[in-house]
């Protein structure tokens, strides 16, 4: 699927005044620094997200609108222990409320960065996303870093540990925004849904 048109259109706090006509959104969340931005931008093949070397830029929800189809929700990271307890408090509180109540998202992208082994605030969230029933892929960030053993080996110990808890793995995407790996496999995985549900 060619991308012909992406564009921002709303930031908020709340997913209540999120726009309300009904398209599918997919969204994107991981840890603070795993390479969100940089994804979105090379999904899409412009620059939305801004990317920064700080982590923890993202503090809204922000919506794209694709193709005047469907949308692209960059979610903020999680994990960022640098901000204050009440600033941590707000961000789960924001994150939560989305995740769980937006009717409209379709699928949540967990991203991860495959350079390190399994990270525990990584596990616990994928887990509490399971409890949930929220539907959710798995997308390896940063294989351009690693060498093509270091990659699969590490995202087989991710696999390993996510198969002790569960019985199947969710669909799983591996990328480089660098040199655009994984940018089809996703995109057709995106346009396949929405022909499950007629976009």
């Amino acid at each position: 699927m060619a991308i012909k048109d992406a564009k921002f259109v709303i930031s908020n706090s709340d997913y209540r005044k999120c726009p309300d006509d009904g398209k599918p959104e997919y969204a994107f969340i991981g840890r603070s620094n795993v390479g969100k931005s940089s994804l979105i931008n090379m999904l899409t093949g412009r620059t939305l997200a801004k990317t920064s070397a700080t982590p923890g830029k993202t503090m809204l929800i922000n919506h794209f609108i694709v193709d005047d189809r469907w949308y692209i929700v960059d979610l903020p990271g999680y994990g960022y222990a640098r901000r204050s307890k009440d600033a941590r408090d707000g961000l789960e509180r924001m994150i939560r409320g989305y995740v769980l109540s937006r009717q409209q998202m379709t699928n949540l992208f967990v991203l991860v960065d495959s350079r390190h082994a399994p990270q525990r605030i990584d596990l616990e969230f994928i887990t509490w996303l399971g409890e949930n029933g929220v539907p959710f892929s798995l997308v390896f960030t940063k294989l351009d870093k690693l060498g093509i053993n270091a990659g699969k080996r590490n995202i087989e110990q991710y696999k390993k540990a996510l198969l002790e808890q569960w019985e199947e793995l969710p669909p799983i995407f591996t990328t480089s925004s660098i040199d655009g790996r994984g940018r089809d496999e996703i995109i057709d995985y995106i346009e396949a849904v929405n022909k499950s549900l007629s976009v």
